[in-house]
């Protein structure tokens, strides 16, 4: 049985160091991609407050394709450089959003989201994967969360 939990939620840095230590402690040794995303979706849900969505999406052939997630459903496919989602995957870079209704282009999967972060997992130079995170709470994200996330992606580089 697991049972990861951080050990100070209120301490941001403390906290990412707790979820990267539960996404190694759980992935390491695994193949399965889906079940590694599965398994980390769920961590960044039970380790990070204020979230309505957190998941995967993942690169089928030069698109975004819904992989593992926890919130309500979302959108299955997204254009590289379309949203929040496709701009991260086209620019190969983390954009963290204080306010997705001023962001040009932004897909509405859940009209409650108000912030998001999405962070590419990048191998041998390629996009595979994107962490995307959602809150209802505008501004959620910061540069201690993008640190975290980024650290996390480089975490399932190879596991994913």
């Amino acid at each position: 049985m697991f049972d990861f939990q951080p050990a100070d939620p209120a301490d941001k840095p403390g906290l990412y160091r707790d979820l990267l230590a539960a996404a190694d402690a759980i992935t390491a040794g695994e193949a399965d991609p889906v079940a590694n995303m599965a398994n980390c979706a769920a961590l960044m849900s039970e380790f990070l407050p204020d979230l309505n969505w957190a998941g995967f999406y993942r690169n089928i052939a030069g698109e975004l394709v819904l992989g593992p997630f926890i919130g309500r459903p979302a959108c299955i496919r997204i254009p590289f450089g379309r949203g929040v989602c496709g701009t991260a995957a086209a620019a190969a870079r983390t954009v963290l959003v204080e306010d997705v209704h001023a962001f040009p282009g932004h897909i509405a999967c859940d009209a409650v989201t108000r912030s998001e972060i999405v962070t590419p997992v990048i191998r041998g130079g390629q996009i595979v994967a994107i962490i995307d995170l959602d809150s209802p709470v505008p501004a959620r994200f910061d540069q201690a969360d993008q640190l975290g996330i980024e650290a996390l992606a480089a975490l399932l580089t190879d596991r994913i």
